[in-house]
């Protein structure tokens, strides 16, 4: 056992964002015991940001720029980088990541589209891909495409990634949350499921092929179903804290998934990378840039993500 296998490491994401004021806000509203937290970051940037009132493990990552709060910088996205990197090799229980910019990222030379492709790239192995699901309470949502055009998704949703990715799901409910048989609710990709072909021939050609495929495997799954109505009940229920009608819902895009769930949980969406050894956590938001230094950050969602690695 390494000296982090059981502990919670913090990121504190891009240094001129809202990632350092929301980590000390968190910790300080949860008091979390000291030895089961490890901050990844830099004193200069936390005593910048305010004051953690435990005297938590901090790990130095060197950052010999200015902090500038709002502005989007090739020195932050490659401080932003590193410690990502390091919590990785770290190898413990769980990370939470703070907000990062994947432009300051990009302009540091790392390009990547997001952490949850940084994290596949470090701890991968065997074949492991990183996917990226949305939860709230017992509203989850799955992405099949991630930060792409919206051009290229209809390219990009073939028969293989809907077995692959239902797999992976089907592997984490069973391995991670011990549900032995979760139902799954897949969106349409396009309007009123294709319309028997009159709007789209996407769900024919290859969605239903693959819910046929994927229902071999003794994975209970919907045909694809018009999103605007499939997610009508999740947020009625969600409301009135009733069950959610299925474990999962899996959407064939970004903004199809995460505008029904930000829309009635902004504040308590968590981001979870799943699919990998290590479970990665983070806020449904941004870096925030506009509001960066002004202390009026909420930490409600950072607070949601630290919450779901204590469970």
């Amino acid at each position: 056992m390494n000296n982090y296998e059981n502990k919670i490491v913090i990121t504190t994401g891009d240094p001129n964002g809202i990632g350092a004021e929301i980590t000390i806000k968190a910790l300080n509203l949860l008091n979390l015991p000291s030895k089961d937290i490890v901050i990844i970051s830099n004193s200069k940037i936390l005593n910048t940001y305010g004051s953690i009132n435990n005297k938590y493990e901090v790990i130095e990552i060197d950052n010999p720029a200015k902090i500038v709060p709002g502005e989007v910088s090739a020195s932050a996205g490659d401080f932003a980088f590193r410690a990502l990197q390091k919590a990785c090799e770290l190898k413990p229980k769980f990370i939470v990541t703070a907000p990062t910019s994947k432009e300051a990222m990009n302009l540091a030379g790392h390009n990547y589209t997001g952490q949850t492709e940084i994290l596949e790239k470090f701890l991968a192995h065997d074949g492991q891909k990183a996917e990226m699901l949305f939860v709230s309470k017992d509203f989850r949502i799955l992405l099949l495409t991630r930060h792409v055009p919206l051009k290229e998704v209809s390219g990009l949703i073939t028969k293989e990634l809907i077995i692959e990715k239902t797999e992976r799901l089907r592997s984490f409910f069973q391995n991670k949350l011990m549900i032995k048989k979760p139902s799954f609710a897949l969106c349409s990709l396009n309007p009123h499921a294709g319309e028997n072909g009159l709007i789209g021939r996407e769900e024919e050609e290859k969605i239903l092929p693959a819910i046929e495929a994927v229902r071999k495997r003794g994975i209970n799954i919907t045909n694809p179903l018009p999103a605007d109505t499939l997610f009508v009940k999740a947020v009625q229920n969600y409301i009135k804290e009733e069950k959610i009608p299925y474990d999962c819902y899996i959407a064939c895009y970004h903004d199809q998934g995460l505008i029904p769930i930000k829309a009635i949980a902004s504040k308590k969406t968590v981001n979870m990378t799943i699919g990998l050894d290590i479970i990665r956590t983070s806020p449904g938001h941004g870096t925030a840039f506009d509001i960066a230094g002004k202390n009026i950050a909420n930490p409600e969602s950072m607070i949601e993500a630290i919450k779901y690695c204590l469970y």
